[in-house]
């Protein structure tokens, strides 16, 4: 696996202490560089901070009546260890490519997540521009065929 940075917001090491009450999740740019530390190519995304994740009941704590849940809802931290959804940049980082990854927007909930993602994306160009690895906005506007 290549060298990934750590996540950076506003020019510092982002930490789990640093998550905002309430906040669901971050708007992100992943950047993988050249040999010289210049940006090649971009990706714009979005993460949520935290996952429900089902965990089943051990024995003791199985309860008595059977249609009851035999599971308990765990909320854990996704995001330390994200690379991307993006399949270049998975491949990338699987053949020893280094990434930058910084935050660009905290949200405090999915309908703002969302809202700042597809602003950041049109903002940045990002469905014209060559150097950002982004595809489609929305899953509604896309990328010229030819390119």
């Amino acid at each position: 696996m290549g060298k990934v940075s750590n996540w950076v917001f506003r020019g510092k090491e982002f930490t789990e202490e640093m998550i905002p009450e309430g906040a669901v999740g971050f708007v992100y740019k992943m950047s993988i560089p050249d040999s010289n530390g210049e940006p090649l190519f971009y990706y714009i995304g979005k993460k949520n901070f935290f996952a429900d994740v089902k965990t089943k009941l051990g024995k003791k704590e199985l309860p008595t009546d059977k249609r009851l849940k035999t599971y308990k809802r765990v909320k854990k931290t996704t995001y330390k260890n994200y690379v991307s959804s993006n399949e270049t940049i998975k491949d990338h980082v699987k053949n020893g490519g280094s990434l930058t990854r910084v935050i660009l927007k905290v949200c405090f909930s999915k309908t703002e997540l969302t809202y700042y993602e597809a602003k950041y994306l049109f903002c940045m160009n990002a469905i014209e521009d060559p150097m950002y690895l982004n595809s489609n906005i929305l899953g509604k506007f896309y990328r010229k065929k030819n390119e």
